[in-house]
């Protein structure tokens, strides 16, 4: 197997394939929290150094910061992924018992996210480290990997629970890599300055304990579909389907 079949059929397994959409969707949830969405504005204005980052004229330079700190918080996050994917390649011998555990972990961590036990999702205050501008972007998105944690404690520790099952380093930085677009995108379209972004964001905000609430039953599902099993008998099913689709030699 060549190193684009191997990619091929690791990418369509069924670990990945369940896996990969609820990354996407934890990460997009992180940028809804309370501890972020309310900071958007002072993240684009210290990636780019501007004190005005919505005019039009500064779209280039403000999507050019915005890249640069997502570029950051990206390794801290995909590093994290391959650590815990690594971690889970060791301990697949206990896969179901370990499953179970975690899935006790992200429903825990789901009610985290409903506000129980409030002091294990903390709210920060914006406060910049270093150089304003393109320069300090990549610090600041390093900062936010590493000092936001316990903010994004909730849905993240969801995708580090699925790296673990995934049980493989580049798995897990994949499931990793997905959150931080999900995470990410939102900043590039705030970026973008599109008017029906602004829009939404307002919604959202009006609305932000329902938003809390479906990120919460997303993880407590997912959760107890881990405890019960069925996660990985839908992983099992998913790959004996894809092992159907193989192209003819």
């Amino acid at each position: 197997m060549d190193i684009g079949e191997f990619f091929a059929s690791s990418v369509t397994s069924g670990a990945l394939v369940l896996a990969l959409p609820l990354a996407a969707v934890a990460g997009l949830v992180s940028f809804l929290s309370p501890c972020i969405l309310p900071l958007v504005p002072g993240y684009l204005g210290f990636v780019s150094g501007l004190t005005d980052p919505g005019q039009p004229g500064n779209r280039r330079r403000v999507l050019t910061g915005v890249a640069l700190f997502i570029l950051g918080f990206g390794a801290v996050f995909t590093l994290y992924g391959a650590a815990f994917g690594a971690i889970g390649s060791w301990l697949v011998r206990w896969q179901d018992p370990l499953m179970r555990v975690l899935g006790v972990v992200v429903i825990l961590m789901g009610l985290v996210l409903l506000g129980g036990f409030s002091w294990l999702q903390q709210t920060r205050k914006f406060r910049a480290p270093g150089r304003k501008g393109l320069a300090g972007a990549p610090v600041l998105g390093v900062v936010f990997g590493l000092g936001w944690t316990p903010c994004m404690g909730p849905t993240l520790s969801a995708v580090l629970s699925l790296s673990v099952t995934a049980a493989s380093a580049w798995r897990g930085a994949l499931l990793a890599f997905v959150y931080c677009l999900g995470l990410g995108i939102p900043f590039a379209l705030v970026a973008f300055g599109l008017n029906w972004v602004s829009r939404v964001l307002a919604v959202v905000r009006a609305h932000i304990r329902a938003v809390n609430i479906a990120g919460a039953a997303m993880l407590i599902i997912l959760g107890v579909l881990m405890v019960s099993g069925l996660w990985v008998k839908w992983i099992y099913q998913l790959q004996n389907l894809a092992g159907t689709f193989l192209m003819p030699v």
